[in-house]
């Protein structure tokens, strides 16, 4: 991970737990260089990933705020620009993922195509219930092809599946595709997110890319409504 990553990091660590008001601007690229012993450029980079987030803003002239609407305590703040699963979001929190179906299959039509792969490549078919602090927040329905994302077990399925992605099989995720939309909850939400029949469910529909270019994941999350929020960042330039 390079440094401006890193900084990137420890700056959304403390924007998000509250360690700079909200009312105020952050303190500036020269301090903030001189704190983390780098380059302003390499600051302004690591700003710069989070800016694009919608995490922060700047206002010329004045310095770089903290979108207030972007740190609701009582939601996962989702953009348009993260790759990072539910571990990644929630690095602070106990997150516990019951496994409600994993097996080994042929791939749909859908599926393949989705893929890019043939119908005679196997596929993990994986639903997991997400739990955040002992609250279920998310089912996940994933399909990954054997020969691309191999080594997904129990453990694996416990913990984070990006990570095996990332430390375990050394691949870079490069980003994805996403369609969001709203439903009415199924059988699975009810019984699992302890949804009311009149409830709306927040789907995204996501296929997931390597660096590369190669797909390696379809997948539909279905989404509390009362946990998530997705935001889309738009700049222009």
């Amino acid at each position: 991970m390079s440094k401006y990553e890193q900084i990137s990091n420890e700056m959304r660590k403390r924007v998000q737990e509250g360690e700079y008001p909200s009312d105020q601007p952050i303190p500036d690229e020269k301090s903030l260089s001189k704190e983390f012993d780098c380059s302003r450029m390499t600051m302004k980079k690591a700003l710069d990933i989070l800016v694009a987030e919608g995490l922060l803003y700047r206002k010329r002239g004045h310095g770089t705020f903290i979108v207030k609407s972007a740190i609701q305590h009582n939601l996962v703040n989702v953009t348009d620009r993260e790759n990072l699963g539910l571990t990644g979001l929630l690095q602070d929190k106990d997150i516990e993922s019951e496994i409600i179906r994993f097996n080994v299959l042929f791939p749909t039509e859908k599926v393949a195509e989705h893929l890019s792969i043939d119908h005679n490549t196997p596929v993990y078919h994986i639903i997991r219930l997400r739990n955040v602090e002992n609250e279920p927040f998310v089912i996940e329905e994933t399909f990954m092809p054997t020969n691309i994302i191999g080594g997904i077990n129990e453990e694996v399925l416990h913990s984070s599946i990006y990570n095996h992605i990332t430390h375990t099989l050394g691949l870079t995720i490069g980003g994805s595709h996403r369609k969001i939309r709203a439903d009415k909850p199924n059988e699975l939400d009810q019984t699992y997110l302890g949804c009311a029949t009149d409830d709306p469910v927040l789907e995204v529909e996501q296929v997931a890319y390597l660096n590369t270019g190669i797909p390696f994941e379809y997948s539909f999350s279905r989404h509390r409504y009362d946990k998530f929020v997705f935001t889309t960042v738009n700049i222009r330039r």
